[in-house]
């Protein structure tokens, strides 16, 4: 069984491979679900780890609704790592209604050319599952990563089998709350590979490291949050009317 690690940082995509991980996916912010890592953590990886890594493409939290320009930059990473030689691309988008944005994710994936394409989790937010199943092998992806739309992989074992059942072209992947206790469960119903990150979940209060820099108000897994031209604007103003 395939064994993916989620790897956040230098440190932990080379743990990943001296454990013997047989892939990593490479991204940053885990608490964030993941956002694209930086061209320097790209390099480093690049440079330091032998086993294959898949790139994840999320230009930000919330949601997976894009806008043009969010796409632009999406596109534009995938051409940089498809450049660098990463294994493969780990990208999706969806509509406002929450099924497969076809026509973005059609173009993310000719963007990857011949490198392996996974669907990520937004998968888990897809209202009819199987439909969005199909729509993805049409499109050529080669992995869906998914926790069975529920709070874990366990929890969504059903859901999981029932698309591991249906797929033709397209590897079901579970993923989420995988660890030492119930990996065996995923092999066991005929699964080929699984993803988890290994990170132990911290117990206690955390350390005093200063001032705090989280905004957890700003946080959303909805709609992003954007610059207010007026409020940027109504600031600009106030400086021009005060002393010189």
């Amino acid at each position: 069984m395939l064994v993916e690690v989620c790897a956040n940082s230098p440190e932990s995509a080379r743990v990943a491979e001296q454990a013997g991980a047989d892939r990593v996916e490479l991204c940053s912010e885990l608490a964030l679900g993941g956002i694209t890592p930086s061209a320097g953590l790209l390099e480093w990886v690049r440079r330091h780890v032998r086993i294959p890594v898949h790139v994840l493409i999320r230009p930000r939290s919330g949601d997976f609704l894009y806008s043009e320009a969010e796409l632009d930059c999406m596109l534009a990473d995938i051409r940089t790592c498809v450049a660098m030689g990463f294994a493969g691309i780990v990208s999706g988008c969806l509509q406002a209604d929450r099924h497969i944005d076809q026509e973005a994710t059609r173009r993310l994936r000719e963007a990857a050319g011949t490198c392996h394409f996974t669907f990520h989790r937004a998968f888990d937010r897809c209202p009819d599952p199987v439909a969005a199943l199909q729509a993805l092998e049409q499109l050529g992806v080669n992995t869906i990563l998914s926790s069975g739309q529920a709070a874990d992989a366990v929890a969504g074992l059903p859901l999981l089998r029932r698309l591991h059942g249906l797929a033709q072209d397209c590897q079901v992947m579970p993923g989420g709350g995988i660890n030492p206790g119930n990996a065996q469960v995923f092999k066991a119903a005929g699964f080929t590979a699984i993803h988890l990150s290994g990170v132990p979940k911290p117990t206690g209060p955390e350390p005093d490291a200063g001032l705090p820099m989280n905004s957890l108000s700003l946080l959303r897994e909805g709609r992003p949050l954007h610059t207010d031209p007026a409020i940027v604007a109504a600031v600009i103003g106030s400086l021009n009317k005060g002393p010189k």
